[in-house]
């Protein structure tokens, strides 16, 4: 079946014979331009973003390369077996043990051995997950925080060997440290040799007889620590910060995983928020929406003096242009919207009362039928 994957060559932009720091760069290059933290809800560049990093998990390992060249995205398949293409089952192939030899004739031992590596390889710590609380400012203009957490490390006193200050490991002497072992399986012409991690080591390839009383024989520990975190301008409720290394220790010498800290915003009193653009409502008297009037508004950067025009209808909305959030991408601030909400008068005394059925007579408003005006049969519902 033809691949249904695009070729990784091509989703970095590289060519086939790039090197691996030409590899490197476009990897960093297409993965800014997709990254999550960047495109927040957007699936298409979600999933560019996976794909780009699919690409270099393969690009950047020289063995998973080396077979992607020569077998494409079925080369780097965990399930993948270079036999399939060649019929009469396993048996036909004699003196070959399994086809790890039959395939490490032809191509000098690229693949014999490939899965006992993996074994007790390298092997990256796991990722952590935190969530961090930050203020509607915190998280529109940025911020440091430190956050303290508990994750695996490296046993300093055995320096991640599990073993005894002043001893070492005995290679295991049934893998002969591989980490897994070779299962015969079927019977006659259709025998074939699989392998399975090893019992007797427990698929580590070691057997470590005086164990570093620090960590037990682990090589890591857990501990407590304070982690800085840099949190970016304009990073909204729900997006999530990545710290590269700062996660549970790595195994066999693998590299540590990641802190994923995810942000969620307390709502603010005054201001609610739509991507860059910061609402709010303000609210003015009748006399000031009327006359226009002077104002001191909050914003984000504090108060500012704004001129309400007169004549303002209620529900009006006013634009404060690059007073809003700033851009997670850096690329300025949003707007802040100001919605008019007029007050009217709850109570009001003989003297205001009158002055307002003057102010409704010289505009040439109607009293109402019975000759009272509003203000009076409000008067008399209380």
């Amino acid at each position: 079946m033809p691949d249904q994957k695009r070729d990784y060559y091509e989703v970095l932009g590289v060519s086939k014979g790039a090197s691996d720091d030409e590899i490197k760069k476009a990897y960093r290059k297409k993965a800014k331009e997709y990254h999550p933290d960047l495109h927040p809800g957007d699936k298409a560049a979600e999933a560019k973003f996976k794909e780009v990093n699919e690409a270099y998990e393969v690009l950047s390992d020289a063995d998973k390369k080396a077979r992607y060249d020569q077998f494409g995205h079925a080369g780097v398949d965990p399930n993948f077996n270079p036999g399939g293409g060649f019929g009469g089952g396993f048996g036909g192939f004699g003196g070959f043990e399994d086809l790890g030899d039959l395939f490490g004739s032809f191509f000098g031992g690229g693949f014999g051995g490939g899965q006992a590596r993996r074994a007790n390889g390298p092997q990256q710590g796991e990722s952590l997950r935190l969530r961090l609380e930050l203020s509607f400012e915190e998280a529109a203009f940025g911020c440091e925080k430190e956050i303290e957490l508990t994750r695996t490390e490296s046993c300093g006193t055995c320096s991640g060997t599990g073993c005894a200050p002043g001893t070492t490991a005995e290679i295991c002497p049934d893998c002969r440290g591989a980490g897994v072992v070779r299962v015969q399986r079927g019977g006659g012409s259709f025998s074939f040799t699989t392998t399975q991690p090893c019992q007797k080591c427990g698929g580590t390839g070691k057997i470590i007889h005086s164990p570093c009383h620090a960590c037990s024989g682990t090589g890591a520990v857990r501990k407590q620590k304070r982690v800085s975190v840099s949190i970016p301008a304009g990073i909204d409720d729900g997006q999530t910060v990545s710290l590269r290394g700062q996660g549970n220790a790595g195994k066999n010498g693998g590299p540590a995983g990641d802190l994923l800290v995810t942000v969620l915003v307390r709502p603010h009193p005054r201001f609610r928020r739509e991507g860059t653009t910061v609402y709010m409502d303000q609210s003015v008297t009748f006399t000031q929406a009327a006359l226009g009037a002077e104002l001191e508004i909050d914003t984000l950067d504090g108060k500012v003096k704004w001129s309400l025009p007169a004549g303002t209808q209620p529900g009006t909305t006013f634009r404060l242009r690059g007073k809003g959030v700033p851009s997670l991408r850096g690329r300025g601030r949003g707007d802040q919207l100001i919605t008019v909400q007029v007050q009217v008068p709850g109570r009001l005394t003989d003297a205001q009362r009158d002055a307002l059925r003057a102010f409704a007579q010289a505009m040439g408003e109607d009293a109402g039928a019975d000759g009272k005006s509003f203000f009076d049969k409000r008067k008399k519902k209380k």
